[in-house]
């Protein structure tokens, strides 16, 4: 049994955990899509939440959905979490359920949000407004228009941008609006944003909550009446998770906090060194004391994460030539697995952005986004150093 003052570490191998009839020490995977009733005043007192059990797998009324479900919650200090098939479907069915009303987008966001936003968003009478991080002067117009939902990323993919938690959401909570944040990046180990006043926290699971590159998943976590909107979105859209994927997710989590912490470190020391390396231009990392937002960093962080993304002297031929020299790093899309990957976001995660778009952003040519995996560190760092020298 779980309590809400057990430790981090605990709450990810134990919080909703289910034992079943044959006392399976973790949610076994119920790959069923449906759910038998001896009655159908029985089936009636499970639809209508009398009683509790499992209706349909579409509408997440699963075993294996809701226990994990219940382990994103207590993480998140939250009333509730929902699962998605995707990051992507857990952002999209955030806004549609919110963003009616008109949407502030603070700072830089991942391409794919970008893209929905600007794309398939206004087709559905949700428009997006786009800010500089910091300019509260803009927010305070918008919030004064009407508009009803904020989101953002922090920190924020590439450039590990840090944004104020407790002040946007108090500036927000003024006008009525409501605050979404995008935490992939930190991971409910490192941040928690619902304590600092977000309304909604969102991961893709696929990443640092998956951690093994082997399941693709979204969590939204929230109050409850912040998501009722939600489950009918993911229901009639069917974004469920599969349990499958559902099962993986639950034993990823175990390892949660002992993966995020090694990566902490790890990341940590990789970008002193890079700092120091003269191909280098800049390190863009929380952590480093001379990074912008590291002292916000430091209020709202309990570590900074395993991203680290970079500049260095040169085109993008010599950035593609430094990806390309790497041997532990693996040259792949996503972030947040146990093997550490490489990219070029102007080639990926920001590919479908205008190159004026992306300059006007800071996603240079010479940009290389780093995902520290859980490789010996002096490993790295010496992977790192030789295929600069090569540059």
């Amino acid at each position: 049994m779980t309590h809400k003052n057990n430790g981090v570490a605990t709450n990810c191998i134990h919080a909703g955990e289910i034992v079943d009839q044959f006392g399976a020490p973790h949610t076994p995977t119920y790959d069923t899509t449906t759910f038998k009733f001896s009655s159908t005043a029985d089936m009636l007192d499970v639809i209508e939440g009398r009683k509790p059990g499992c209706f349909y797998t579409r509408y997440g009324s699963n075993p294996s959905i809701t226990s994990v479900e219940a382990k994103l919650a207590r993480l998140e200090h939250a009333e509730s979490a929902v699962v998605f098939a995707s990051g992507m479907a857990a952002i999209s069915a955030t806004l549609l359920a919110h963003g009616e009303h008109g949407i502030i987008c603070l700072g830089e966001v991942y391409g794919g949000t970008w893209e929905l936003m600007t794309k398939q968003l206004p087709a559905l009478n949700r428009h997006t407004k786009f800010l500089k991080a910091g300019d509260s002067e803009g927010l305070k117009q918008h919030l004064a228009a009407g508009c009803s939902l904020v989101f953002f990323e922090t920190p924020s993919n590439p450039l590990l941008e840090i944004i104020d938690i407790a002040l946007i959401c108090s500036l927000a909570h003024t006008y009525g609006a409501k605050v979404a944040i995008d935490g992939t990046f930190a991971t409910p180990i490192n941040q928690q944003p619902l304590t600092l006043g977000a309304d909604i926290v969102i991961h893709s699971a696929t990443k640092y909550l998956g951690g093994h590159s082997d399941l693709t998943g979204g969590v939204v976590a929230a109050a409850d009446d912040m998501l009722e909107p939600m489950h009918v979105w993911r229901k009639n859209l069917g974004q469920i998770l599969a349990p499958d994927s559902a099962h993986l997710l639950a034993r990823s989590l175990a390892t949660l906090e002992v993966r995020v912490v090694r990566q902490n470190s790890t990341a940590l020391h990789l970008a002193k060194v890079l700092q120091q390396h003269p191909l280098v231009q800049q390190v863009y990392y929380p952590g480093l004391e001379n990074f912008t937002g590291h002292e916000i960093a430091k209020r709202q962080m309990n570590g900074y994460g395993g991203m680290i993304s970079i500049i260095i002297n040169g085109d993008g031929a010599a950035a593609t030539k430094m990806v390309d020299g790497l041997q532990l790093f693996t040259l792949a899309a996503s972030l947040g697995g146990v093997e550490s990957l490489v990219s070029q976001p102007a080639l990926t995660s920001h590919r479908d952005l205008s190159p004026a778009m992306r300059q006007s952003r800071g996603i240079t040519d010479s940009l290389i986004r780093l995902s520290i995996g859980l490789e010996t560190p002096e490993d790295l760092e010496n992977d790192l150093i030789q295929s600069l020298s090569e540059v």
